[in-house]
């Protein structure tokens, strides 16, 4: 119900010398697709016809197809916007806010100082219980798909521990489906955990009423039921922003870590003239409170490593996890 993709119906061509190579044509038609379909303007106060004016005042009718797609995409990093990419056959532009800020997160250190090399994996989800107890899952991308045998084998193996620890920094996303699939095993009722909004029309504002959404616990699914800590870090994108932003507010969750890299926006995607696509965020996705979360979701309690713990083979983010669920045993 949450994954969408469409795609708007304008000329298609994939050879950028024929007649359908034209600067401003091309131009034009990237402007007037985020124009009427992007939904963040209003939220993000961005006077787009004002960019829009700026830059197409450097199109230049001899410009070569990479000069226009350079100055295209610097146009497109105004809308701060990880889900807004263009696609050309050679090139992806990105906006990347997380590369910014400390990663706060370093595999090889969890492997080597916490799980000591030894720990299972299913479906990308890397779990152990660790020396003090407390069940550890890393799950490095929603895009990996996760079925109930694998998470009933994961929980069932964890079902011993103290305490669980949800690892999802650097995950940059996937599909909202495999969010469903894992939050169904925190929750024991049907739980509100969004809304969702839709663009009607080309004014900026125009959109659908937000219509509610909700999970079903996984009935006949083994389900973790005690205290839970996400991790999560500014690479936490997308899908990975969405799990964490419905976590947050279950019960027996905290979430430790940085803000998470954003994106509330389900992308959807159109073609240039020139048969470059434009992939952009053109429906919103509300939090249980009705906050939008583009900008990222703020951790309950704010952890930062340092190259000096790093060094020293420390997970500071982790270890507060750790302390955290030790005070509720």
């Amino acid at each position: 119900m949450l994954a969408a993709a469409i795609l708007l119906p304008l000329a298609s061509c994939s050879d950028d010398s024929n007649e359908n190579y034209d600067p401003y044509k091309n131009f034009d038609a990237l402007w007037t697709i985020l124009d009427e379909h992007y939904t963040f303007f209003s939220y993000k106060e961005i006077d787009w016809r004002e960019v829009g004016d700026r830059y197409r005042a450097k199109v230049r009718k001899e410009m070569t197809s990479q000069e226009l797609f350079d100055l295209c995409s610097t146009m497109l990093k105004e809308l701060k916007d990880g889900h807004v990419n263009l696609i050309s056959t050679n090139d992806v532009s990105r906006y990347w806010i997380w590369e910014q800020y400390p990663l706060n997160y370093d595999e090889r250190l969890i492997d080597e100082h916490y799980l000591n090399f030894e720990y299972k994996r299913t479906s990308g989800i890397k779990y152990q219980i660790l020396s003090n107890n407390i069940g550890y899952m890393y799950y490095g991308s929603f895009s990996s798909g996760i079925g109930d045998g694998n998470l009933d084998a994961i929980l069932g193996y964890l079902a011993t521990s103290d305490g669980l620890v949800i690892d999802v920094r650097s995950n940059g996303g996937g599909y909202l489906t495999n969010v469903e699939t894992l939050v169904a095993r925190f929750i024991t009722e049907k739980t509100h955990v969004g809304s969702i909004k839709h663009k009607k029309g080309p004014e900026h504002d125009d959109f659908s009423e937000p219509y509610d959404y909700y999970f079903e616990p996984a009935k006949g699914h083994i389900h973790y039921t005690k205290p839970v800590v996400v991790l999560a870090n500014r690479g936490s994108f997308s899908a990975t922003n969405n799990f964490v932003s419905i976590m947050k507010h279950l019960p027996q969750v905290t979430v430790v870590g940085d803000v998470t890299g954003g994106g509330c926006g389900l992308p959807f995607t159109s073609e240039l003239p020139n048969g470059w696509t434009v992939r952009f965020s053109a429906a919103v996705i509300a939090d249980a409170q009705g906050q939008l979360t583009e900008f990222g979701v703020a951790p309950d309690v704010k952890v930062d490593m340092t190259k000096a713990d790093s060094d020293a083979g420390r997970d500071t983010i982790l270890e507060t996890a750790f302390t955290l669920l030790s005070r509720t045993q």
